[in-house]
């Protein structure tokens, strides 16, 4: 990994603590800076106050949902070319397109395969 990857900052949103947990110290093993929210409305102040590199999003989140939360990051001139990778229980193709469709660069279904989700991080941070 070279020297700007340890620096990159990735935002993890996700309201279960434990894939949060999990996906955090596997994250800051890599030597990823991790920001994490539990739901839309903390990802959003969370991309206020951090300079995030990507963000790592749920699409089922409680009080602002990982659909919306994408759209409103797609939205920001400041944040519009940060990539999102949507995290999601769902694997219809639908779900996928509808990702994509939201502003997600990515696709990654639970449980998560680490080192395809890290390849997917990787190819994304430049």
């Amino acid at each position: 990994m070279s020297e700007a990857d340890e620096q990159s900052t990735i935002l993890i949103v996700e309201d279960n603590d434990m894939n949060r947990d999990l996906l955090s110290r596997r994250l800051q093993r890599k030597n990823f800076n991790v920001v994490v929210a539990v739901d839309g409305v903390d990802a959003m102040e969370q991309m206020r106050a951090h300079d995030i590199d990507l963000v790592l999003m749920d699409m089922n989140l409680p009080i602002q949902d990982g659909w919306t939360t994408c759209q409103l990051i797609k939205e920001e001139p400041l944040w519009c070319n940060t990539p999102i990778i949507a995290l999601t229980a769902h694997a219809l193709t639908n779900d996928r397109e509808r990702a994509l469709i939201v502003g997600c660069s990515e696709y990654e279904t639970k449980p998560i395969d680490f080192a395809r989700l890290l390849g997917k991080i990787d190819s994304l941070i430049k």
